[in-house]
């Protein structure tokens, strides 16, 4: 059910409806449903909802997905924790920060430049998402009880083993590095944005089923 209490910012207000009318495919469906088996059994046990998104630098989709995930979760009215983290440290990318500007959310760096950390704000009634790269043992993310969701093939197939998670769950997004510094940059990192808030929120949707 949605939380109609919560008001979102105005832009992301209309990000947000458009995101709800993408289409979900049958086979992604299929990949996200033990994303959804698992916070059903969390809600059912009466037990916190860790979700820790990993891909390997935490620049693009992990830090998208967390952020799209505790969005969706408040949307809907369910108390779920959502960290990223990855196997190596860079910086939370650039355009993917301004890709979620320009959908809607408002964001604050310290400036640094190395590794800058941001708080990225859906909500004047909700305090900021923290966002920046990490390892995934970061001591920010959860040490245990939490499901590793591995967004891109090579964290996959590189860290067989997260310490701590309780679940192992691959959702695997394509990377939209591929196309920075060319004519298409913004509009596909734009394009990656909202199939990763149109998944999470199918999730969590199917989560109060």
């Amino acid at each position: 059910m949605e939380n109609t209490k919560l008001t979102f910012l105005p832009k992301l207000e209309d990000s947000i409806k458009q995101i709800l009318n993408i289409p979900i495919t049958d086979e992604r469906k299929e990949v996200l449903s033990p994303l959804i088996h698992y916070i059903r059994e969390k809600q059912d046990k009466n037990e916190a909802i860790n979700l820790n998104f990993i891909c390997t630098h935490n620049s693009r989709r992990s830090q998208f997905s967390q952020i799209w995930a505790k969005v969706a979760a408040s949307y809907f009215g369910v108390e779920a924790n959502c960290y990223s983290g990855g196997i190596e440290i860079t910086a939370f990318n650039e355009r993917a920060v301004a890709s979620l500007q320009r959908i809607g959310f408002r964001t604050i760096s310290d400036n640094a430049t190395e590794n800058p950390k941001y708080e990225v704000f859906y909500s004047e009634m909700k305090p900021g998402i923290k966002a920046f790269s990490k390892l995934v043992d970061d001591l920010s993310n959860p040490a245990s009880n939490f499901a590793a969701i591995m967004t891109c093939d090579h964290a996959d197939e590189n860290c067989p083993i997260i310490s701590g998670a309780e679940i192992r769950i691959p959702v695997r997004f394509e990377d939209p590095k591929k196309f920075d510094d060319t004519v298409l940059e913004q509009k596909m990192y734009d394009e990656r944005s909202l199939q990763i808030a149109s998944e999470m929120f199918y999730v969590f949707s199917r989560a109060n089923d």
